[in-house]
């Protein structure tokens, strides 16, 4: 079965809003944990502006599952990795400046800089996943670098999905034969929801994780998180 990852950086963005520690995010990952989630998944970013580096400090001793961490490897964030030590470290692209991730890595360009940061990684007994799009020698350079796995960037999915399924699910499809083909493991995130989840993992029964935080989290404002966690897993069965 396929594992769904919780992002909670939305219940960390609602927490700084008012300063304080309410909601918990410790509490609220546990909570997920209970509920079914079979890892969580967060993102420091330099600035803070959602999970801090000290949530990433306090989650690693209570989690039960697995633990993803997701970043753009600046050295501040490749050090909290190798001194936290999670199950799997996620490499996006990202700027500091961006709101939220909206491309996958160019492997080709950065070929040498990510051989060095997934190197370091392993060298701690760290999965490797790489954030990617659905370009085929993107996938193909991302096993070259010594990635355990890839992540899909879902996001054209998802905005295709209502015109069009079978052409949206296409070219994920494609990219996930060549995954498999070059001997690497299959993640996938960004604007999954209860809508789009359902679909794709049909046609991509082999997905190892997929990491959903927004949607989720909104879902979770109508139905409960306990509920929406329970409707999550029911798209992956």
């Amino acid at each position: 079965m396929t594992k769904l990852s919780v992002n909670i950086n939305k219940i960390a963005t609602l927490r700084n809003a008012r300063g304080g520690d309410n909601p918990n995010v410790v509490k609220m990952a546990l909570d997920c944990e209970a509920f079914g989630a079979q890892g969580i998944t967060v993102h420091p970013r330099p600035d803070e502006r959602h999970i801090r580096y000290q949530d990433v400090r306090d989650l690693k001793p209570v989690l039960t599952t697995e633990f993803n961490i997701e970043g753009y490897p600046c050295d501040s964030f490749i050090d909290l990795v190798c001194e936290v030590v999670p199950a799997q470290v996620t490499l996006v692209p990202d700027s500091p400046e961006q709101i939220t991730s909206n491309s996958g890595w160019d492997t080709v360009r950065y070929q040498d800089f990510l051989t060095d940061v997934v190197r370091t990684f392993k060298e701690k007994g760290i999965r490797t996943s790489i954030f990617v799009g659905t370009e085929l020698p993107m996938i193909e350079h991302a096993a070259k670098v010594g990635a355990d796995r890839v992540e899909l960037y879902t996001e054209p999915y998802a905005t295709a999905y209502r015109t069009s399924p079978e052409a949206a699910v296409a070219p994920f499809v494609r990219a996930a034969e060549c995954a498999r083909a070059v001997g690497l493991g299959l993640n996938a995130g960004h604007d999954l929801s209860l809508e789009n989840l359902a679909y794709i993992h049909r046609q991509i029964p082999w997905l190892d994780e997929v990491s959903i935080g927004h949607a989720l989290i909104c879902d979770a404002l109508y139905l409960g998180m306990e509920q929406t966690i329970r409707s999550y897993l029911d798209c992956l069965k």
